[in-house]
C-alpha cells in the first residue's frame, strides 16, 4: 500500500510530464474546436399539426396563420430585389465569365437600373404596365435573363419562360395561349425558330423579338418581311434610358410568372403564380433553416438549373432576399466543375442525376482494395458524426480522403438542396459524409412554386421523396 502511494505522489519525470500536458492540451483543443451538433427545430416525429377542417400545418409555425413572407420589406419579387440592394450595401449580384477567365460582376444597383431601362423601353414599344401584359423570355441562364425578368416586375408585367425541350409546337402553343407580343431571346438561332412560326402564320400575336446576342442584318430583314421587328437588347435599354418611366410596383396578389410544364398529356399546362406564391415558398425555406444555416450577403450560388423551371426561380428569390450573389455557368454543363472551382459557391441546388455522377466519380476513384477499404472506413466515421448532428468538412477524414472531391465544387459549399426527383438513400447517405455539408431533400410541383416538402435541419434520415 505504501509503495502504491509513493508511485502516485512521486514527481513525474520531465518527459512524462510534458507528454501529459501535450495530451491534455490536445484533448482540450479537440473539445473546443468540435462543431456544435445541428439539432432539429421541432420533434421529428411530430413535424406537422392537425388544424380545423382536417388540414395540417408545419410545427414550425406558432399559430394557424400561414407564412406568406419572411421579411417585412420583401412581399413581392420586386421588393425582394430592392431588399437585396440594401442588405448587400449595393454589393455584387450577378456574375458571369468567359472561358478561362475570372467572374465579372454586376452590382444590385446596376441590375435594377438596367431592369428599369429595359422595362421603360418595353413600355415605349407599346407594352402596358399591368399584370395583363405577358413577356416571353426564351434564353439560357445568364444575367440578361434576370434583367429581363425584373424589367417585367418593375412595371407589374408578367414573365413567361420558353424553353426548347418542350418542342417547337409547344412554343407556338405558349406564345398564342399567353398572347405574347414580345419575346426576349438570347441567340439568333432561337429568333429563327420564332420567325419560322411567324412565316407559317402560326403566331399572329407576336410582333417583336429582342435579342441579347449580336445578330446580322439578314435576320432583321427576314423579320421585316413578316412584320416582326428585330431589336437588340442594348437598343431597347437605351430607348428606355432616354424615356425613363417611374416604376409601377406589383402587389403581392398580382401575377408574376406563368410557368408552362409539359404535363402528362396534351398541350403544356401554364401554372399561374403570383408574387406572394413565390415569396411564400422562399419564406418557407428561410423559416425552416433560420436557426441552423442563416443565409447572408456573403453567400454565393451557381445558376445552371433552368431558370424556366420554378426550382431555380425560388433558389434565386432566397438569394436576392439576403443580398447574396448568383454566378452563372458558362452555358456548357461539361464546364460546370471548372465554373464551380472558379466561383467557389456556398449554396448549391442540385438534382439527383448530378449527385449520382458525383457518387460514381468518387467510387471509381477507389480502384484498389486498400483505397476501397479506406473510403468505406472514412464514410463510416463521418456518418457516426452526422448521426450526432455534426456536419463539417475539416475532419481528418476530409483532409485525407474527401478534400479533392470537395475542391471540385469550390471547397466552400455548405448547403445543398436536391429536388425534382427522388434520390437513392445510399447515394444521399454517402454524399452527406463525403461532401461535409448539409444536404436537404425537397419536392413539390410547379403549381406549388416548386417546393411543398422539405427535410428538416437535423433530420439525417433518407428516402423521404
Amino acid at each position: 500500500m505504501i509503495w502504491i502511494l509513493q508511485v502516485l505522489f512521486s514527481p513525474l519525470p520531465t518527459p512524462a510530464l510534458i507528454s501529459l500536458i501535450v495530451f491534455g492540451a490536445g484533448i482540450f483543443l479537440w473539445v473546443i474546436s468540435r462543431p456544435k451538433p445541428v439539432l432539429p427545430p421541432v420533434d421529428l416525429n411530430k413535424q406537422s399539426i392537425g388544424i380545423e377542417g382536417g388540414a395540417r400545418r408545419g410545427a414550425l409555425l406558432t399559430d394557424n396563420n400561414l407564412l406568406s413572407y419572411y421579411f417585412e420589406d420583401g412581399k413581392t419579387l420586386y421588393e425582394v430585389f430592392q431588399r437585396g440592394l440594401h442588405a448587400s450595401g449595393n454589393g455584387s449580384c450577378l456574375g458571369y465569365r468567359k472561358p478561362n477567365q475570372p467572374y465579372q460582376w454586376l452590382t444590385y444597383k446596376q441590375v435594377l437600373d438596367r431592369a428599369q431601362y429595359l422595362g421603360s423601353g418595353l413600355l415605349q414599344k407599346g407594352c402596358k404596365p399591368s399584370s395583363d401584359q405577358f413577356i416571353g423570355i426564351f434564353a439560357q441562364n445568364r444575367p440578361e435573363w434576370i434583367i429581363s425578368e425584373y424589367a417585367c416586375y418593375t412595371y407589374s408585367m408578367v414573365a413567361v419562360p420558353l424553353y426548347d425541350t418542350l418542342g417547337p409546337e409547344a412554343i407556338v402553343y405558349i406564345v398564342n395561349k399567353a398572347d405574347i407580343s414580345i419575346v426576349i431571346c438570347d441567340k439568333p438561332e432561337k429568333a429563327q425558330v420564332l420567325l419560322e412560326n411567324c412565316e407559317q402564320e402560326k403566331t399572329p400575336c407576336l410582333k417583336s423579338i429582342i435579342l441579347m446576342d449580336l445578330f446580322d442584318k439578314e435576320l432583321k430583314d427576314r423579320g421585316a418581311k413578316v412584320g416582326i421587328e428585330i431589336l437588340a437588347l442594348q437598343e431597347v435599354e437605351e430607348l428606355g434610358r432616354n424615356n425613363i418611366r417611374e416604376p409601377v410596383p406589383p402587389k403581392p396578389e398580382d401575377l408574376c410568372i406563368v410557368c408552362f410544364t409539359s404535363g402528362t398529356t396534351g398541350n403544356p399546362k401554364g401554372a399561374m403564380l403570383t408574387h406572394q406564391n413565390v415569396v411564400a415558398n422562399a419564406a418557407a425555406f428561410l423559416r425552416s433553416t433560420e436557426n441552423t444555416v442563416e443565409c447572408t450577403s456573403s453567400d454565393i450560388t451557381i445558376s445552371y438549373l433552368p431558370l424556366a423551371h420554378m426550382f431555380e426561380r425560388v433558389v434565386q428569390t432566397v438569394v436576392y432576399s439576403c443580398g447574396a450573389k448568383v454566378g452563372f455557368f458558362q452555358g456548357d454543363i461539361k464546364l460546370l466543375t471548372d465554373d464551380m472551382k472558379t466561383l467557389k459557391p456556398t449554396l448549391f441546388p442540385v438534382v439527383p442525376r448530378l449527385l449520382n455522377r458525383i457518387y460514381d466519380k468518387i467510387q471509381s476513384g477507389a480502384n484498389s482494395p486498400v483505397k476501397r477499404c479506406l473510403l468505406n472506413f472514412a464514410v463510416t466515421m463521418k456518418m457516426a458524426e452526422i448521426k450526432q448532428g455534426i456536419i463539417r468538412n475539416d475532419s481528418i477524414w476530409d483532409q485525407l480522403i474527401f478534400k479533392k472531391v470537395q475542391e471540385t465544387m469550390g471547397g466552400r459549399v455548405r448547403i445543398m438542396v436536391t429536388g425534382a426527383a427522388p434520390i437513392s438513400p445510399s447515394v444521399l447517405t454517402f454524399l452527406r459524409a463525403a461532401l461535409g455539408c448539409q444536404i436537404f431533400e425537397a419536392y413539390g410541383q410547379t403549381e406549388c412554386s416548386a417546393g411543398c416538402t422539405f427535410s428538416m435541419p437535423g433530420d439525417w434520415t433518407t428516402g423521404m421523396v
